[in-house]
């Protein structure tokens, strides 16, 4: 009987590990998958992973990135973290089939938990698992958001298992599941789990408030927050980390009121709006959820040498330009700023959930068809700015998150559940024939409708004009040939959506009239969806974007530039102005670099970027120590002013706020004078004696620890080129614990005595050991908790 009822598990892990493995087939050479945010990863971890690797401890701190920062969100082991061992044993597989078995396996979990018959929870899972989005955001490097994601379906499960009262089973998943979603480091996608939590319980609890079973509800409740707190405690460490830099970090508060050109903007506590809503689905654009190139497709697509736009290049220019041209068309009309592929959910599938909407009674459909509406005008951001501004500006940690378009996860998962359950219900006996053919009817209908319409009238009913098309402005003809193979793509990719549903329809109309049996139905059924989704998936994720592990592993080569200038082994910063600095981590690879490659760099840095460096202030640059400029990967230029690793200045600027301090560097000379904020910082002297023979060195450098030997024959104020982060770096002089002060908006600066001494900065941060205690006793109420629940219960029995 054991074995009866765990065989669907062994079946559903072997045809999940052989479904990843074999869409991503290159693995099994050896081959890994090629992802630019990876690759960026790659450079700036390099600083870390070296120290790893060397020291056996980690550091917590970089410097090859933006003058330094804290390593928390760019690569960090944390004490106590034995959630990591868990996500091990399940990722068992290479990357990236890894992730898309857990997307399988969690999904699997959820359909269990909701009581679904094992072969309807591999078909589902398969849904899942292969929708377009899930898919091409490996192409993009978006690793963590599919961890995150992938874990989902599993918090969800546990929860579910609480609601219907299996209450002990139901807390050590729920806590497992959760401790193991926070782990994957997703705060925006663990962020929106939320709300979709947040739906189910309020649905949940207007079902108790009607039966009148609220203290049920309650005692439900209860055990689902105990659970969620311990598997959120149990990644103490990693939050408590991440909200400390969270405070400093580009989603903070600034205290700027005005813009660089100098123009008055108010106080943010968070990103701000514009780049917030960058990214915002268009409401027309949410279409290609079921019509897959409903608006082009990505921002670039490959068209075929029977397309409008080959032709016309053909004719214009000859079929070599024509071929190359061709195999990179911007034919995304949407309005967002870059698009990897359309976020098809599938057409089956959507029929499916509309199909659910009919047949599916209770709580459960009410739950997800919200949460799917929600998610979707979400998705809308700008372009539906009542909602959108109502939550940036009212809901907590909601204007912390750009991308609001991503938000469509939550449909992402919604809309195969509820597809799912609607193929439970149509197979149950529970159902009249009667009631199955009118939801089929009415599915068929709205699916098939809108395929239809689209069919009929898309090439009417849009301008199909791209935000790009004036890249081919110097040959007219071409953007109308453009537009017609838009509207061919539409017209297509209609007409197959239209047959899919036609077909599946026509199935599910059969089996009720007794012409088809399930099983055979299922298996074609299983068949039509894996080929719907997976031939638009790789179109987008495919083999050719694999290759060698070392060239994935090492994407970095040295130019001519890097080693000429590597031949100083000095410590010095490097900024490369060949490519955009902010968004640039190859530099970090081989340099200490003033730039970098982060979502969330830290905000104070951002802005002195943006004020000052990007007006070309090289007395902002000296002060950062950058001694080398690139020019191009054969060109650089060294800078014989650059103040050095330390300075003494003879002068301290006081003003009284954020604006003055950023003004002042306009034209602060930075060797001989710092400017400090003097509501923050208290000092008494802001002159001091100058020393012709003072001298201030640096001895010593990792990445936790600065040594510097002074000499002086009077009191002198040290500058450093190093960034000011007061929680973790703790200054000493001759051993003893000193203040020490943030100068030049976001420097160090120190008073040093007269005489000689040894000057340290240690990077000590708290949170590490703060967390790991937290963590550790969280790990501790999961062990304890369910063996205390279950002697008890024993007893009881």
């Amino acid at each position: 009987m054991n074995l009866k009822k765990f065989l669907p598990f062994a079946i559903a892990i072997i045809v999940f590990a052989i479904a990843s493995v074999l869409y991503f087939n290159p693995v099994l050479s050896g081959k890994q998958i090629k992802q630019s945010d990876i690759t960026q990863f790659i450079g700036m971890s390099k600083d870390v992973k070296e120290y790893r690797a060397e020291k056996g401890e980690e550091p917590y701190w970089l410097d090859n990135a933006f003058s330094g920062m804290p390593a928390y969100q760019v690569s960090a082991y944390y004490p106590n973290d034995f959630v990591r061992y868990v996500d091990k044993v399940i990722r068992f597989l290479p990357r990236p089939a890894d992730y898309l078995f857990l997307y399988f396996l969690s999904f699997f979990l959820l359909l269990t938990a909701l009581k679904v018959d094992w072969k309807l929870a591999i078909l589902g899972s398969l849904s899942f698992g292969f929708s377009t989005y899930l898919i091409i955001i490996f192409g993009a490097g978006h690793n963590a958001k599919a961890h995150a994601i992938g874990y989902m379906p599993m918090v969800i499960a546990g929860v579910i298992y609480i609601f219907r009262k299996r209450y002990l089973f139901g807390f050590i998943l729920t806590a497992l599941a959760m401790a193991l979603e926070v782990y994957s480091n997703h705060p925006q996608m663990t962020y929106y789990l939320g709300f979709c939590l947040l739906i189910l319980v309020i649905v949940e609890g207007v079902e108790a408030f009607k039966s009148r079973t609220l203290p049920v509800f309650f005692k439900q409740s209860a055990i689902l927050v105990a659970a969620m707190l311990i598997g959120i405690g149990a990644n103490s460490t990693r939050l408590l980390a991440m909200k400390e830099y969270a405070d400093y970090s580009t989603r903070g508060k600034s205290e700027l009121t005005i813009n660089p050109d100098g123009t008055s903007k108010e106080k943010s506590t968070g990103l701000d709006k514009e780049y917030i809503t960058e990214y915002s689905y268009g409401i027309a654009e949410t279409f290609n959820l079921m019509i897959p190139r409903f608006m082009g497709g990505g921002t670039v697509e490959e068209l075929e040498e029977d397309s409008n736009f080959y032709q016309v290049l053909e004719q214009n220019a000859g079929k070599s330009v024509a071929k190359e041209y061709s195999s990179q068309v911007l034919t995304y009309w949407g309005k967002q700023p870059i698009v990897e592929a359309p976020a098809y959910i599938g057409v089956i599938v959507f029929f499916l959930f509309f199909l659910g909407i009919f047949l599916v009674k209770g709580r459960l459909k009410y739950w997800l068809v919200a949460a799917t509406i929600f998610s979707i005008v979400l998705s809308w951001g700008k372009n539906f700015s009542i909602i959108t501004d109502f939550f940036i500006d009212y809901i907590p940690l909601y204007n912390k998150f750009r991308a609001v378009s991503s938000i469509q996860v939550i449909a992402e998962l919604c809309v195969p559940l509820l597809g799912i359950l609607a193929l439970k219900e149509f197979f149950s006996s529970e159902n009249s024939s009667e009631e199955k053919e009118n939801a089929v009817k009415k599915a068929f209908y709205i699916v098939g409708g809108i395929s239809l319409l689209f069919l009929l009238f898309g090439s009417s009913l849009f301008a199909f004009e791209g935000l790009r098309d004036a890249q081919y402005q110097q040959l007219p003809e071409l953007i109308d040939a453009l537009i017609a193979d838009r509207k061919s793509m539409l017209f297509n990719d209609s007409l197959r959506s239209l047959l899919l549903v036609l077909v599946v329809a026509g199935m599910l109309w059969f089996y009720l009239k007794g012409k088809l049996k399930q099983v055979p139905m299922l298996i074609v059924l299983g068949g039509l969806i894996i080929f719907d989704l997976v031939s638009i998936d790789a179109n987008y994720v495919n083999k050719e974007d694999f290759t060698s592990a070392r060239r994935v592993q090492k994407p970095f080569t040295a130019t001519k530039a890097d080693t000429e200038i590597l031949k100083d082994k000095g410590h010095y910063r490097v900024v490369n102005f060949s490519v955009s600095p902010m968004q640039d981590g190859r530099t970090s690879y081989f340099h200490n670099s003033i730039g970098g490659y982060h979502a969330a760099k830290m905000k104070r840095y951002q802005e002195l970027f943006d004020y000052q460096i990007a007006k070309n202030n090289m007395e902002v640059l000296n002060m950062l120590n950058t001694k080398y400029f690139i020019i191009s990967d054969e060109q650089f230029q060294e800078n014989p002013e650059a103040n050095g690793n330390a300075w003494f200045v003879n002068s301290l600027k006081k003003v009284s706020s954020a604006n003055e301090e950023i003004i002042a560097l306009d034209s602060l000379n930075t060797k001989s004078e710092a400017v400090i904020n003097s509501n923050e910082f208290n000092l008494k002297a802001d002159v001091f004696q100058k020393d012709s023979i003072a001298t201030i060195n640096l001895v010593k450098k990792d990445l936790t620890e600065l040594i510097y030997e002074a000499s002086t024959t009077s009191e002198q104020f040290a500058v450093f080129s190093e960034i000011y982060y007061k929680d973790g770096w703790n200054a000493y002089i001759d051993g003893e614990s000193v203040p020490y002060y943030r100068v030049n908006y976001v420097l160090r600066g120190i008073e040093v005595p007269a005489g000689k001494h040894k000057i340290t900065f240690k990077y000590e941060p708290s949170v590490i050991k703060t967390g790991s205690s937290l963590s550790l006793i969280c790990y501790a109420l999961l062990l304890i908790i369910p063996i205390g629940w279950f002697v008890i219960k024993k007893k009881k029995n």
